[in-house]
């Protein structure tokens, strides 16, 4: 039988989702389908989409931009959620909640929310041979990609983790709710996407911002160094990229994330774990 998946976005026509996670279930021989689900990016939308998927036999959706929170939100008031995503505050990864529906209730109280971005994240970086160990990490954006990744970049033992955004207020909000969890964690209080003063020099810098996805740039300071510049987009031309690339440092898109998190995901849906490597060969690209 078919198993059916789904990757909710928008945009969403740019995901390599579907092709990574059929690459996964040839390695494993199941039969499944996967797809690109656009959703306009207001709540309702988005509630209506993962009911109807899953009331019509979905086995598993993941959650990109910017739907990350809103599938957190969801997921507290009803199927539960992993302590990955409780600690994040977001969602990547929808599954049932089989306890809930062996007890009767029905599928729209049993969907379940987990988060493997951060994992992914820390794994492709190690993978690239940059050491997390007592790092000074930034990390650019504080909306639900970033709160994906910070505690598993603080376990991965950085010693400091600098959190920046356009709106300076968000970054200290999402540093003070993890101030529990970690005092390594500090908000930038310079607004570098309206003074182009971000400075500093940090060991990695991570954009965890979607506006790769655009033309437009972020108006970083010459005055910052890194030696490893990492963005969570992939799959085109991306600024923040080439802007640290021309001075000297080495750099990274977001699509090895993208397949150790989707390996995550696979497993959580299937039962199947996934030789990564491997899937990287087929695919075609070492990133």
């Amino acid at each position: 039988m078919t198993q059916h998946f789904v990757v909710i976005g928008s945009p969403i026509v740019h995901s390599k989702s579907p092709q990574i996670h059929q690459v996964f279930a040839t390695q494993v021989s199941l039969d499944i389908s996967y797809q690109r689900q656009y959703c306009p990016d207001d709540e309702g939308s988005f509630t209506a989409v993962i009911e109807a998927f899953f009331h019509g036999g979905g086995a598993g959706a993941n959650v990109t931009v910017p739907f990350k929170q809103m599938a957190y939100a969801y997921c507290q008031v009803h199927g539960g959620l992993s302590e990955h995503a409780k600690i994040a505050g977001a969602v990547n990864t929808l599954l049932l909640n089989r306890a809930l529906l062996d007890n009767g209730a029905p599928i729209v109280d049993a969907i379940y929310g987990d988060n493997t971005d951060g994992r992914g994240l820390v794994t492709h970086i190690s993978s690239l041979g940059w050491v997390l160990t007592g790092a000074r990490v930034a990390i650019i954006g504080a909306g639900g990609a970033a709160r994906g990744v910070i505690l598993p970049l603080i376990e991965a033992g950085i010693t400091q983790l600098t959190v920046a955004n356009r709106t300076v207020s968000k970054a200290q909000t999402l540093a003070t709710e993890l101030s529990a969890a970690s005092d390594k964690i500090s908000a930038c209080d310079i607004e570098i996407c309206a003074t182009s003063d971000l400075r500093g020099t940090f060991d990695i810098i991570i954009n965890a911002t979607s506006i790769g996805l655009t033309d437009a740039t972020l108006p970083l300071s010459t005055d910052l160094q890194t030696r490893y510049a990492y963005d969570m987009m992939y799959g085109r031309a991306l600024p923040f990229l080439e802007h640290f690339a021309a001075r000297g440092a080495q750099t990274s898109e977001g699509y090895g994330m993208l397949i150790h998190q989707a390996a995550l995901s696979f497993e959580r849906w299937t039962g199947h774990t996934i030789n990564v490597e491997q899937a990287i060969l087929a695919l075609g690209n070492k990133s």
